[in-house]
């Protein structure tokens, strides 16, 4: 499988971020410039208000909302950290031995009213970004994460990703790390640390203590709410966890932002310095990889697959709820329950790279088309945890309910990724808003894909709003409709009627009678 990643810095916002696996997109990435509080940044904060009934507090971190933090989210080593924060603020850390600051870990049934004061100034770190109306929820369990290797303060363990299967490897590294671990603390050693050399395994771990060390020397300094030590930018977090072998290309369009991730490949992955390219031509980076078209195809609310299948996603205040419709994908040829089954079977592939380019969290409730056997069930359970086997968040899939309803829990760490695909309405002039004609136009041709290939239709009239018809129609030898007749072999007319819609269209066949899909 070809692996792409195509990174668009030329946006006054930010920096937009696709990954295409055989040049499909199934995760979309969005930094905007003026983004804070990213997850793994740490913060000197001050304690605002303590929740008894929640067991919280709320925490100043100098977002608009106060950041929140669970006692179960203060971590077993934080009364280590309380005494370490408390001592480089007053600058008394010089020379002292990480195991003298060692105290007590904590229970997982105490109080956060034992441990935590208000106006208490505290060390937090980022682990979900502002959501909706909510602040950023902390940790105060500290730890830095570089390509290989995870440094926690005040632990003594050595942690091994349950990814790594290979019991030699697993032996090899905790062996490795052993023998280079600082004194007081403990390491996690990721995924992508199997195979790696002691150097480079070394390399990140130099790299990871200069963090600690630059965290000791901004503490006396620091009034908060005050950042302390910055995750890297979204670029180079998903370089960071993501780069492999498996890689075919990175392409970016941004000649600064090409001299940092070249600097940083060529220091944690050499060999994977040529797959890196500066993109220059003319065309926009999105619409040279065909990113561009699959993002307006991908983010409505109705979602087409092909053959007529379609999903519906819609977002509620307590989760995410997704339809799935056979449309017009009716065979004769099969009975109505292996129907059902490969309608859903086709979804689920779709819903599950949905979760992964919209980046869905928290419940996700999915209504497929009802199955009456139970091995069926079991088959549509299997193939959406095979599709999610794909997925780095962490995730739960539930089995089917007697209703063909599917739940799903998905780690929700940053806000899902939201696409405006409406545009201004020529007719109001702005003062409402209406589905970008592009995705009206995919709408059509999915269903003359249909209407050719599995009706055999050899010509049909298509009526559409007269805005749209100049948006198929233009361009004497390099429309839209000559290129449907070339790709799909059919000969197609395009009229207008005002009174369509923008949005609305049907079809005549060649005896002028109206398809009914």
């Amino acid at each position: 499988m070809d692996k792409d990643l195509i990174i668009d810095a030329s946006s006054d916002s930010g920096v937009d971020i696709a990954l295409l696996e055989d040049k499909k997109l199934v995760e979309l990435h969005r930094a905007k410039s003026e983004s804070q509080h990213i997850v793994g940044d740490i913060y000197l904060g001050q304690v605002k208000r303590i929740l008894p009934g929640l067991n919280a507090a709320f925490v100043d971190v100098g977002y608009e909302k106060d950041g929140f933090l669970h006692y179960l989210d203060l971590g077993l080593y934080y009364s280590s950290i309380k005494r370490f924060t408390k001592m480089g603020i007053s600058n008394s850390l010089n020379n002292v031995d990480l195991k003298s600051l060692k105290e007590p870990n904590l229970g997982k049934n105490g109080l956060i009213t034992d441990y935590v004061k208000q106006g208490q100034l505290i060390l937090v770190q980022i682990s979900k970004e502002p959501i909706s109306t909510k602040g950023p929820r902390l940790s105060a369990e500290i730890s830095f994460a570089g390509r290989f290797l995870v440094l926690v303060p005040f632990s003594n363990k050595v942690s091994i990703s349950q990814k790594i299967k290979n019991s030699e490897e697993r032996n090899r590294l905790k062996r490795l790390i052993q023998s280079i671990r600082p004194e007081g603390f403990g390491i996690i050693i990721r995924t992508v640390a199997e195979g790696q050399s002691v150097a480079d395994l070394d390399n990140d771990l130099r790299d990871l203590m200069s963090k600690w060390d630059e965290l000791i020397k901004k503490l006396p300094k620091s009034l908060p709410p005050c950042k302390m030590i910055s995750e890297m930018d979204k670029s180079s977090v998903i370089i960071r966890d993501m780069l492999t072998e498996e890689f075919t290309n990175i392409y970016v369009n941004d000649v600064d932002m090409y001299e940092e991730l070249k600097t940083y490949i060529s220091n944690i992955f050499p060999k994977m310095e040529e797959i890196l390219h500066l993109y220059k031509m003319q065309t926009p980076i999105f619409e040279q990889f065909s990113v561009a078209n699959q993002i307006r195809s991908s983010f409505g609310k109705v979602v087409t697959i092909r053959s007529g299948i379609y999903l519906v996603i819609e977002q509620t205040e307590a989760m995410h709820v997704i339809d799935v419709n056979s449309g017009h994908r009716i065979k004769s040829s099969q009975d109505q329950e292996e129907n059902a089954l490969m309608v859903n079977c086709e979804a689920a592939v779709e819903i599950a790279r949905q979760m992964r380019l919209r980046d869905l969290g928290g419940i996700i409730v999915i209504d497929f088309i009802d199955l009456n056997l139970a091995s069926n069930r079991k088959i549509l359970l299997d193939k959406m945890n095979e599709e999610l086997k794909k997925d780095k968040a962490k995730h739960t899939v539930l089995p089917l309910s007697k209703f063909c309803l599917m739940q799903i829990t998905r780690q929700r760490v940053r806000p899902a990724v939201d696409v405006d695909l409406s545009e201004v309405c020529p007719l109001c002039n702005g003062s409402g808003k209406i589905k970008s004609s592009m995705v009206v136009v995919d709408e059509i041709e999915n269903d003359i894909k249909y209407l050719s290939q599995e009706q055999n239709e050899k010509k049909l009239t298509v009526i559409v709003h007269p805005f749209v018809r100049s948006y198929i129609t233009s361009g004497l030898f390099k429309s839209i409709r000559r290129k449907w007749q070339k790709k799909y072999r059919i000969k197609i007319e395009v009229i207008s009627s005002s009174d369509h819609g923008i949005m609305e269209y049907a079809f005549l066949n060649a005896e002028n009678e109206e398809v009914k899909l």
